[in-house]
């Protein structure tokens, strides 16, 4: 089994709309902490997560959170 790349150990704080979004589980995306479709050939699929209206969250970046995609502080033990 694969380990997802450490993109940052930091959350990225964001205010989205609503909609749906997908959430990099590899770690290799360009345009974190959203998937650009670097997973490709790998074992990892972007994550889909709904807002179902515009709210600040925080996404996880160290792709360890138990509670993908949001930040549960996981980074800090890494």
């Amino acid at each position: 089994m694969q380990k997802p790349v450490i993109a940052e150990k930091a959350p990225k704080a964001l205010t989205l709309e609503p909609g749906t979004y997908y959430w990099c589980a590899c770690g290799k995306s360009k345009n974190q902490p959203f998937c650009d479709g670097s997973h490709q050939g790998s074992e990892f699929t972007p994550l889909p997560f709904n807002i179902e209206e515009k709210k600040e969250v925080w996404l996880c970046q160290c792709k360890h959170s138990n509670n993908k995609p949001f930040c549960d502080g996981t980074h800090r033990k890494l």
